[in-house]
């Protein structure tokens, strides 16, 4: 997991170093970047040593060097390689510049190019701090979703006494765990599982199969792993890079991800079922391709296990089972009887017609049904977050004694 961790002209710079380190400790890759003004607070060597990589300092190449193309362009390789970017300290010019869109230097313009997510530590001066024009910037970055660590109170560099001290390294650190999704209440839990299709062979060339990408999955699995679970990933076909730390299982057809997940059952304390595994399959397999010129007279399809069945038969007590309804008619009510049926702690109802929740899309609407009749309506959120959502009903249904 990559983070960027933007440094900027205060005299709390030398802070930023402990801050690497703190984040390194967590198992982050950090990539620092530096204002011209910070160098002359720190120097760029320092947090080269410290993270083990190049320090940006410039839009186009280093202090002498020649302007390239690797270089013209290394900001939105950077943006698109981080999942966060943490700037500690954050001056009043460079809030400034966040709010209004301003893209001068590295650093801004990589928190202009980049989707993920921004989290800001000011430090400054007590009057500049509560300086009008420096309190609407901060409320601007607010209303954008930007995570703002509020600076502490007490005695500053410039000799005054009142809030624009940096945030404890601690503090700020916590608020890129929180934004990552970095947290420790699954370090007991062995999660398993499951994504994306399965294929069933028709013939040498030809299977049926769905439309999954295995996008929810693989997000459950990554929410899991970075909240302290060891996870044992079984997936079906997908192009998908598997996250970071993973048990990863591959599998084809739902004979094989049932094998694969009665295997590893005994291990798990929580499995979770987000494959979209394939009901039937063809009766009869071609071992050679079936011609078009000789035809299909008739297509026998025949039933595959039923591996949340067959988990549900052999869980352990303690042993949390949560499945995935993907419906296009009567969503709850299917679900619902799904989950009585199933005899789950938990199911994830959604509309797979709704623009947003389909398959293969980045984000879901889902519908969190439980036992009691309860229900959660999530909304429309990226998979990451509903990931994180079920997780956390995870953690309350384990609290709550399941």
């Amino acid at each position: 997991m990559r983070v960027a961790l933007g440094v900027t002209g205060g005299i709390a710079a030398y802070k930023a170093a402990e801050l690497l380190r703190v984040l390194q400790e967590k198992g982050l890759e950090v990539q620092v970047v530096m204002t011209r003004h910070a160098c002359e607070f720190v120097r760029p060597l320092t947090f080269a040593a410290l993270s083990g990589r190049k320090v940006i300092t410039e839009m186009f190449g280093g202090a002498g060097g020649e302007a390239n193309v690797e270089s013209a362009i290394e900001h939105i390789a950077v943006a698109q390689a981080i999942e966060a970017l943490v700037i500690a300290p954050a001056t009043a010019n460079t809030l400034a510049k966040l709010a209004h869109g301003i893209a001068d230097d590295f650093l801004t313009t990589l928190a202009v190019a980049t989707k993920a997510p921004l989290i800001v530590a000011p430090a400054m001066n007590v009057n500049m701090w509560e300086h009008e024009t420096t309190r609407q910037n901060v409320e601007t970055l607010r209303a954008r979703k930007v995570r703002v660590v509020e600076p502490d109170e007490g005695y500053l560099a410039c000799g005054m006494t009142g809030a624009g001290r940096l945030a404890s390294v601690e503090a700020v650190a916590q608020a890129v765990f929180e934004v990552l999704g970095l947290r420790e209440d699954l370090k007991a839990e062995t999660l398993l599982v499951t994504a994306g299709p399965t294929e069933e062979p028709l013939d040498a060339v030809r299977y049926l199969s769905n439309r999954s990408s295995g996008k929810m999955g693989y997000a459950l699995a990554k929410a899991g792993r970075r909240r302290g679970a060891r996870v044992i990933l079984v997936s079906g076909p997908t192009s998908l890079e598997p996250p970071a730390g993973v048990t990863l299982e591959r599998v084809r057809t739902a004979e094989e991800m049932a094998g694969a997940v009665v295997a590893n059952l005994d291990a798990a304390t929580a499995v979770v079922m987000a494959a979209a595994v394939a009901d039937f399959r063809p009766a009869e397999t071609r071992a050679r391709k079936i011609k078009k010129r000789d035809g299909l007279q008739q297509l026998r399809l025949e039933p595959t296990r039923d591996i949340l069945g067959e988990i549900v038969k052999h869980r352990r007590p303690g042993q949390l089972v949560v499945g995935f309804a993907a419906e296009t008619d009567h969503v709850l009510e299917n679900a619902a009887q799904k989950l009585r049926a199933k005899r789950l702690d938990l199911i994830v109802a959604n509309d797979v017609t709704q623009e947003g929740a389909g398959f293969d899309a980045d984000t879901n609407i889902a519908t969190l049904v439980f036992p009691d009749g309860r229900q959660k309506a999530l909304g429309k959120m990226a998979k990451f977050d509903v990931a994180q959502r079920i997780l956390d009903e995870v953690v309350a249904l384990r609290q709550a004694g399941g």
